[in-house]
């Protein structure tokens, strides 16, 4: 989700307390590095790990794959926002701001849609007890280049409205969509409620209506290796929905104001600045969760990955034999699961 809002308090018109600008931004930065860090190590070990399993990757696994790199990314703006957050100056110019605000917003928009094709997967094989898109791997394919073609199109109105401009308020550069009150027309709302539901209320919505059914049939199905199949799955929406459901109810409110449709004063002003800095800190965070949840609660990924080093000789047998769990390789009944589960 792209750093806009925000920062809209500095060309506010009406005479309100700036309460937001002395929270402890030292605080909120260490937070973006630490989760940077997480991130990078994390996904670029999923990464990893779905890369070496050769012929064995499942739909769900270049889902996961294509979902690791795209939060990888989006990892990668954080550090050009903390320095931003910290000095309130954006001092990379305009092509930068522009591209940093583009690829984040692409990034979001990618692991929202691969999450609700993941639930589509999971909903297909387990409901409908087919293996369609397991047997024609070209199409998975094209659908993750369907995904990240729509994210990059989606992407393009916040690169196009994205300006770095030097405050008239602050007399200093800013990075955010160069528009005022006055300006936030119908059209400009129209696209900004778009942003909301399409890139999270009805992919949501997808979401929920596939994992519904999937839990229905799980819970009158006796194979205990579906259920733990769904584990991680379901773990890794109820993340996104933790994380990223907080910053867009409050970014939808704050956009409704800002249209006017909503009564804009200043205690309500200063609440929602204030929550847009707690729930942008916590939407950003989910990019180095996935791969914590694999960690932790996948154990065929925790298989698959000492299996990996110890093909590439970065690890020997005795250690790979003391901290493996059961088998990466399970009977025919689980071929079709995913190894991060």
């Amino acid at each position: 989700m792209q750093v806009t809002t925000v920062d809209y308090i500095y060309s506010m018109t009406t005479p309100c307390s700036e309460t937001v600008q002395h929270m402890n931004r030292t605080a909120l930065v260490l937070i973006y590095i630490v989760v940077f860090c997480l991130s990078l190590l994390g996904n670029t070990v999923v990464i990893f790990v779905v890369f070496y399993m050769e012929n064995r990757r499942t739909s769900t696994d270049v889902y996961l794959m294509h979902l690791a790199i795209a939060d990888l990314l989006f990892s990668l703006t954080l550090p050009f926002w903390a320095v931003y957050r910290h000095t309130d100056h954006w001092p990379f110019g305009i092509v930068m701001c522009k591209l940093i605000s583009g690829l984040q917003e692409a990034t979001f928009y990618c692991c929202v849609f691969l999450l609700a094709c993941i639930s589509v997967d999971r909903y297909l094989a387990i409901v409908k007890a087919t293996q369609f898109l397991n047997q024609k791997r070209h199409l998975v394919g094209i659908v993750c280049a369907l995904v990240w073609l729509c994210a990059i199109l989606l992407s393009i109105p916040i690169m196009v409205n994205r300006d770095a401009f030097v405050s008239e308020d602050i007399e200093m550069t800013m990075c955010h969509d160069n528009v005022t009150v006055d300006s936030m027309d119908n059209w400009r709302l129209s696209l900004l409620i778009l942003h909301h539901t399409l890139g999270f209320f009805l992919p949501l919505a997808v979401m929920m209506f596939c994992y519904g059914f999937t839990m229905c049939k799980l819970c009158s199905s006796r194979n205990s290796q579906k259920q733990k199949a769904m584990r991680v799955i379901l773990c890794v929406v109820l993340a996104f929905i933790i994380c990223w459901l907080p910053n867009n109810i409050t970014e939808l409110i704050d956009n409704l104001m800002r249209g006017e449709i909503l009564t804009d004063t200043c205690t309500l002003r200063d609440h929602i600045d204030v929550a847009l800095y707690v729930t942008q800190a916590m939407a950003f965070t989910h990019c180095a969760i996935n791969p914590i949840l694999y960690a932790f609660i996948g154990k065929k990924f925790r298989n698959q990955l000492l299996t990996s080093l110890f093909k590439k000789g970065l690890l020997g047998r005795g250690a790979m034999s003391k901290y493996r769990v059961g088998s990466v390789h399970s009977s025919g009944s689980t071929r079709h699961t995913s190894v991060t589960l």
